[in-house]
């Protein structure tokens, strides 16, 4: 059996527990020390390259992308819609231990117009199944995050492109695996960040590209969006699964939101790159005076204790000595904010509300009005103005853009190295929260090629030919 083959059986082999019962079952298991202990172990180190770097390469020019949904919960129903509405693409396959989830997914691709999809509802591994059909080009991968790691490995180990939505891994030495296979494999595993595609982050975007904010030297991201009362809602998460990381990590769960589009700013991963991140942690009192103030006695989540900070704040430093703030806060009440701000020598962008101020465009301390700056919108946004979809459009600008990509056989806008740099902070703040704030190394996961210059999201528009 050669390596690829034997890390194969290996997938098939492990339990993958994505279903809620089997994540529940987790816990019980002891997985509320497990994952903390995995990610303490995690080595930082670079490791040696098992292949060619994936920095550059374009997917295979095709006329129809043939899409596999994997997970059709409230997330992947909703993004199964947008690849119905998206040209060239055909939607061939769907996964879901839920039966009747598969079954309705199934029903709108045929309203659609498109050929019955193949459905998989035969338990938590029957995605192994899908991904070795040998006719799909892509797979969304929308499941519970314990799954994530799993799903995407076996994906490339049956050469099949692969996004992911957030976060695409849980512990360094799953990021590091991804990227080795990613590479190995030459096929693309990205992390699927909606917020990138944002109307007001790509317009920021393409203005510090510009040199409108002058040199760039601070950032700041985050996802504080109060969740209390979805993850005590069996209706919505279907069992605890997301509520259950409150209980084995103390550090930011959700990164990917906030770092994204400021990484994005910045270059990072062409032209700079995040070095290192201290973290640190408010109490976790948020979610136990919620279950206390709402749920019922006999419920099986008074069993559990969280250890999650209600709020952590994080700072990451760049190789050019730039700093990005990042926070999480899904505990506690406050309105949505994923904060979204830049600033450089000539001034600032703040969102949540939009506000600005540039010189000389701007004086005397008094906020500048964003909307004024339309003509700086990215050319998606001048094509699109009112997309379908959900998250005011951003989900349906990363779907059509991919599938782009992938049509006209283009460069993805970002890729695996970028996947596991916005990932990394979950293993490393619960590190640093652990260790008092103590700094704790970012790797390197281009292994050195950061430094070269290479376009990104900020892209020209193709020509459909």
């Amino acid at each position: 059996m050669n390596d690829v083959a034997r890390e194969h059986h290996d997938v098939r082999r492990r339990s993958v527990l994505w279903s809620a019962g089997a994540a529940g079952a987790a816990v019980g298991l002891g997985a509320s020390v497990g994952p903390a202990a995995a990610a303490e172990r995690s080595p930082a180190r670079e490791r040696p390259r098992q292949g060619a770097t994936m920095i550059g390469v374009p997917f295979q020019r095709r006329s129809t992308v043939r899409v596999a949904m994997v997970g059709l919960g409230n997330r992947g129903a909703a993004m199964l819609d947008l690849y119905l509405a998206v040209p060239g693409v055909a939607v061939v396959a769907l996964c879901d231990p839920v039966k009747a989830k598969a079954e309705r997914a199934a029903a709108k691709v045929a309203a659609a117009g498109q050929p019955a999809p193949a459905v998989y509802v035969h338990g938590d591994h029957d995605y192994e199944q899908l991904l070795k059909r040998g006719d799909i080009d892509f797979a969304h991968v929308a499941t519970p995050w314990d799954s994530h790691f799993e799903i995407a490995r076996s994906a490339l180990l049956n050469g099949v492109h692969v996004g992911v939505e957030c976060p695409v891994a849980l512990q360094l030495d799953q990021l590091w695996d991804l990227v080795d296979l990613s590479e190995r494999t030459r096929r693309h595993c990205m992390q699927l960040e909606n917020c990138c595609y944002g109307r007001n982050e790509m317009r920021v975007l393409r203005m510090a590209h510009a040199g409108k904010f002058g040199d760039l030297l601070h950032g700041a991201g985050a996802y504080n969006h109060d969740l209390r009362a979805m993850m005590f809602d069996p209706g919505y998460y279907e069992g605890p699964w997301r509520r259950l990381w409150h209980t084995r990590l103390r550090g930011d769960l959700y990164p990917n939101h906030g770092f994204g589009p400021v990484a994005n700013y910045m270059d990072l991963n062409r032209g700079d790159r995040a070095v290192s991140i201290v973290s640190v942690g408010s109490p976790s009192l948020g979610l136990k005076q919620y279950r206390a103030a709402n749920v019922p006695a006999g419920d099986a989540s008074w069993k559990e204790t969280y250890i999650g900070s209600d709020r952590t704040i994080s700072l990451v430093q760049t190789a050019k000595g730039r700093v990005i703030r990042l926070e999480h806060d899904v505990s506690t009440p406050h309105p949505y904010s994923r904060i979204n701000s830049l600033a450089g020598t000539k001034g600032l962008f703040e969102d949540y509300p939009e506000r600005i101020y540039i010189e000389p465009d701007h004086r005397n301390d008094a906020w500048g009005d964003f909307s004024r700056y339309a003509e700086w919108d990215h050319w998606l946004w001048k094509e699109h103005a009112n997309p379908p979809g959900t998250h005011g459009g951003m989900d349906y600008m990363l779907v059509y853009r991919l599938m782009q990509c992938m049509r006209l056989g283009l460069v993805p806008d970002f890729d695996v190295y970028d996947a596991a740099t916005w990932t990394s902070p979950v293993p490393l703040s619960h590190l640093s929260i652990k260790q008092r704030g103590m700094p704790q190394e970012i790797p390197d996961f281009t292994r050195g090629e950061w430094d070269r210059a290479r376009p990104g999201m900020d892209s020209e528009k193709p020509t459909e030919t």
